[in-house]
Parts: structure tokens; sequence; C-alpha cells
């Protein structure tokens, strides 16, 4: 059940492997920055494991730097630029891919040294050049925004984020909606690209048979002339998070879909790697799976035992100065939706008393293997870079990871149950046949069972 709307988040295993951002590869490599005098940035990871590479641009702008008028600019410039320019790379035999989420834009495109000039100039050309085709964009994104409907786990996702940071840039669903899409000028998207299109909010990425050197001279030539947000760039303040509800019953549908979240942990924190490993014991499961009846997730084995629900997944959402930590879940068992919540809540509350130090261990166990399995492609690994660097200015290695992965405790996963878990305010978003969801002062309530 999981979708592209969590792909950045953790653990990244079997069922859940839609859930987390990827890392690292092998303790062998490493990525290298370059940060050019206008505060652009150009970070590879080479290896010569295959004739081409990944290249692209990242971008630190998403839906969240959007003002409520503007929601679903950065997505819709992503359109225009997949409909406008994607001949060009296409030509060059590379293709384009794009993708935009609540906080990261990005551009990429496989190439080789014989074609790598030209496509660092067709990046260069796709993040500065005109606006066009203004209302066949708008078009697509209406058609998106159509899809995005039909995508219950995406809908419940998004009214959950809107419910989560109520008023807040980093509720707004990415695509925007219909009214705002419609509202956009060309004025209004060459101001976006303006403020956030720039060289310190940027990053060149290449991973695989990419000279470094190379391509920071290539940066130069393309990307030397784009000038700094500087004291213009808007940070903006945390958003807040509001413990609240949202139902959109409708019986005709044949599961309900529903997430539970508390506030997380920023992204790279130390705090974020201790709720990934929580988040790991506590697990994901698909009736589908050959072994759904011998995972070692306890709510596996009550959910496949009972028969609560078709699937779940617990999901770690990390961003730059706050997360989202919950469950969640699709059931066709409409009357016992009561019962998963539950015993899902009992599991989290358990994070801050009962759990055991060989669960820990096995959870970190399975979360260090997925983290270093994930990369399989240079996509990947480019993805990986480009995340990491917006974020922190650098990308932590393989051992880095391992390190912050094996760092956490039992200790620390008690103490974060009580910090993050424990009497915590509680966000739910259900979707579709949700008649039998706990009552939300059941939910607020069960977040403090009686520990004795």
């Amino acid at each position: 059940m999981a979708s592209k709307l969590l792909s950045n988040t953790l653990p990244r295993a079997a069922f859940s492997n839609k859930f987390v951002r990827p890392l690292a590869t092998a303790a062998t490599q490493s990525t290298r920055t370059t940060v050019l005098p206008n505060g652009f940035t150009v970070a590879t990871e080479e290896h010569g494991n295959t004739g081409t590479s990944t290249v692209g641009v990242w971008i630190n702008a998403g839906s969240r730097a959007e003002s409520a008028s503007t929601n679903g600019a950065a997505n819709f410039l992503e359109v225009a630029a997949l409909k406008n320019t994607a001949s060009t790379f296409e030509k060059l035999g590379g293709g384009l891919n794009a993708n935009t989420t609540r906080e990261q834009t990005y551009f990429s495109t496989q190439a080789n040294n014989a074609n790598l000039d030209a496509t660092v100039a067709g990046l260069s050309e796709l993040i500065s050049g005109d606006i066009n085709n203004i209302e066949s964009v708008r078009g697509s994104v209406f058609k998106q925004q159509a899809a995005n409907d039909k995508c219950l786990e995406q809908v419940t996702f998004d009214h959950l984020h809107a419910m989560a940071y109520q008023g807040e840039a980093l509720g707004r669903p990415v695509a925007g909606v219909k009214e705002t899409v419609e509202a956009l000028t060309k004025d209004d998207l060459s101001a976006f690209k303006k403020e956030n299109y720039t060289a310190d909010r940027m990053v060149l990425v290449g991973a695989g048979n990419v000279d470094h050197d190379a391509l920071v001279r290539l940066a130069e030539k393309s990307f030397g002339q784009l000038t700094a947000a500087g004291s213009a760039a808007t940070s903006g303040a945390k958003p807040i998070f509001t413990g609240s509800e949202v139902r959109l019953r409708d019986d005709v549908l044949p599961q309900a879909h529903i997430a539970l979240a508390v506030e997380g942990a920023s992204y790279l924190s130390a705090d974020y790697f201790t709720l990934a490993v929580m988040s790991s014991l506590i697990g994901s499961w698909n009736q589908n799976l050959g072994a759904a009846a011998n995972l070692s997730s306890r709510l596996s084995t009550i959910t496949h035992e009972n028969h609560l629900a078709n699937s779940f997944v617990s999901f770690n959402k990390g961003y730059k100065d706050t997360g989202l930590w919950g469950l969640y879940f699709a059931s066709d068992n409409k009357l016992q939706l009561d019962d998963f919540v539950h015993f899902a809540q009992k599991e989290w509350i358990r994070l801050s008393t009962t759990v055991t130090a060989s669960e820990v261990e096995r959870a970190k166990q399975q979360l260090q293997a997925s983290l270093l399995l994930q990369l399989d492609s240079n996509d990947a690994i480019a993805q990986d870079i480009g995340a990491q660097v917006l974020v922190s200015g650098k990308r932590m290695s393989a051992d880095e990871l391992k390190q912050a992965v094996q760092a956490v405790s039992l200790a620390d996963v008690r103490k974060a149950g009580d910090k993050y878990l424990w009497d915590q305010e509680v966000v739910v978003a259900g979707v579709g046949p949700v008649e039998a969801l706990t009552d939300y002062t059941r939910v607020r309530g069960n977040m403090a069972y009686n520990r004795f």
C-alpha cells in the first residue's frame, strides 16, 4: 500500500521500503563536495561500476516555500519543466526524471562522458529558462490532482499533514488545490523561481561514472552566473504541531485508510535515528506477503491472527525542523478498526515501558541492513546525496550511518518513547468506511495507558 508520498522516510525493508530516505552504499565510497563562490554546491560519488551516471539538480524548494495563495507553484514548475524540456534530454539519450516534495524539488537524467557537457547545460537552461505553455501545464496539473484524489493513501497523508500543521505551509498539499492552481500566473511562478531557485539553495549531483573535478568545471560554466538568496532567503519558523482529527467517511469504499501520528524529530538528528529504530521495531505487514504469519513484529502477529487489517506500515518522516512518526493502515475489516488502533497504541506505549534489549537489537540490525541494501542504482544514490547535502551540507558515509544506528540503546528508545509518545498530542486522519474508528478522545487518552 506504500506510495511515493513517503519515499524519503525510514525504515525501508520489504513492504516498508517506500518509507525511507535512501542513505549510504558501501563504506569504501565517499561523497565529494565543492561549493562555488556564488554558493552553488557540487556533490558527487564516483564509481566505475557502470559506464553512465545520474546527474541532476536538487533544489531546496517545495510546497513549504509557497504562500497560501501560491500553493502548488513548486509542483507547477516541475510539470512545466517535464513538458517543455524533456525532449532535450531524450535527444541526449537520458530522459528526464523529476519530483517535488514538501521541502525539495529535483530534476535528474542519465549521462555519460560524451554528453556530460550538454547535460549540465540542459539542466542549467531548465533552471533559468522562461516558463512557457502555462495553460497546457495547468491542464496537466489538474490531471495530476485528479489522479492523486484516486490514491487513497496519498489522500490520507495529505489530510494527516493538513491536520498536524494547521495553517502552516507544511500542511498544504504538494500539488496544490484547484483554486490556487487556477489562480497561478506567470508572474507568480517567476517570483517563486527568483526567490527559491538560487545558487545557495541548489546542489548539482553526480553519481556513477562521473569525474568530480570535471563536473565542477561544468557547473562553473553553466551555473556560475546564478546569484545567492542571501538575507532574502525565507527559512520560516518551525511549524506548530496540532493534535487533531479528520474523518472523510465513505461507506461505499471497500477499505478504510487510516493514519495516526505524533510529532517526530527533524531529519538526520540524533532522535531521528532513535525513532527510525522504533519504527523498525513496530514494523510493517501485508497480508499478501508470503511470510506474513512469521514476521518478528508483535503487532504483525496480532494483526495476522485476528485479521485486523490488510496491511500496515510504521513511518518516520523527517523534515528540516520537525517530523511525523506514526502508523498507516488499510483494512476491509470495517468493524474492528477500533481493535487495531487499541493494539497499535499498546505497542507504542510499550516502547517507553517494557520493550526489551533483544527487540531493540533486532530492529537495529533490520534497519542497518535495509539502509545499506537499498541503494542499488545511481538514481537512488543521487537522490540520497541531494537530500542530505541540502539539509546538512554533507552526506553521511555508510560507517557514520551504521554508527548512528548502532549507538541507539534500549535506554534511548525508552527515553524517546517518553519524549515523543507518552501522553503526547496525536493526529488522526481516516478515509473510507471509518464509522468504527476509535473516538478521538479515546485515542488521545490512550497515549497515556496506565504504566503499572
